[in-house]
């Protein structure tokens, strides 16, 4: 009993890193049908601005993680994503790749390819025994902050008159603004949550690691699509649930598979989404919008 409570506390610590990333991509992909990779970037930002303010307190440090990430998101969708709304969705893809590369790129010009180590707290390197289960300090924050943002994007998204507005582009974005829904102020406030999340799984993982450099978004990014597309691409509630689903597929093969086999895992899997995705390929859950003009 107490081995199966331990697998259940780390996949739901682990599920909660997934749905982190994937809220932030099913975010904007349910605005604008645009799956931004450059995600994972701003990821990567907010985790170098907790390197460049490391020596403070840790509320600053929080702030300045998140105050990056929106920035930057708030920025990308200005300069780069805004000029090309109406293209294609190879366009709006493309963009997102070159955004992608030239943070990637200006972090490297300005941080070297070497690693860097930050710290947030060093509460987070504790950990303490419930019986025999064996919990950190890290995964109550992670469970508790992710558990925060949804119950809070929730409530902005069905209480507030911008939550209304979002909602309503996201199904059809066309009669949205027919109904004097501002598209511009939309999609922005959309990529300030989307950095917000990232600023959040920032904080996350270099909590849990520790480590820091240009390319850390790629693998954020790779699982977050993934568990987007697992739940339902566009369903906010989809992505946290193919987090889980994620999170806990990837739990269990650690724990069973045999010690030659365990460095496959995550090709295991990926190959487990491929099944799930080839029984049901609209995701877990489908999301109700479908119009895809802007």
């Amino acid at each position: 009993m107490s081995e199966a409570i331990q697998h259940i506390v780390d996949g739901a610590a682990l599920g909660s890193f997934y749905a982190i990333f994937a809220l932030g991509i099913a975010l904007i992909f349910g605005i604008m049908r645009l799956v931004n990779f450059a995600h994972g970037e701003l990821i990567m930002v907010g985790a170098f601005a907790i390197y460049l303010t490391r020596t403070l307190a840790w509320p600053l440090i929080v702030l300045a993680a998140i105050g990056a990430s929106v920035a930057i998101a708030l920025i990308t969708e200005r300069v780069a994503f805004r000029p090309v709304r109406g293209a294609s969705p190879a366009t709006l893809l493309i963009t997102s790749f070159a955004v992608s590369y030239l943070l990637q790129s200006g972090a490297r010009l300005v941080f070297t390819s070497l690693p860097k180590s930050a710290d947030i707290h060093p509460l987070l390197r504790r950990s303490f025994t419930v019986g025999d289960v064996f919990v950190s300090w890290l995964t109550v924050f992670t469970i508790a902050v992710t558990a925060g943002l949804l119950v809070a994007l929730a409530f902005f998204l069905r209480a507030t008159p911008m939550g209304t507005q979002m909602r309503a582009a996201a199904e059809d974005f066309d009669a949205a603004r027919l109904c004097a829904v501002d598209a511009n102020r939309v999609v922005a406030v959309s990529f300030a949550l989307s950095g917000l999340l990232a600023g959040a799984a920032a904080l996350l993982i270099v909590g849990e690691t520790g480590t820091l450099f240009p390319t850390m978004g790629l693998t954020p990014v790779l699982f977050g699509f993934t568990a987007a597309v697992i739940g339902g691409m566009g369903s906010l509630p989809g992505a946290v649930l193919g987090g889980y689903v994620l999170g806990a597929g990837s739990t269990v093969l650690t724990n069973t598979l045999p010690h030659g086999v365990a460095p496959f895992r995550d090709a295991l899997l990926f190959g487990l989404v491929m099944l799930v995705l080839t029984v049901r390929p609209e995701g877990i859950l489908r999301a109700r919008g479908t119009v895809t003009r802007v």
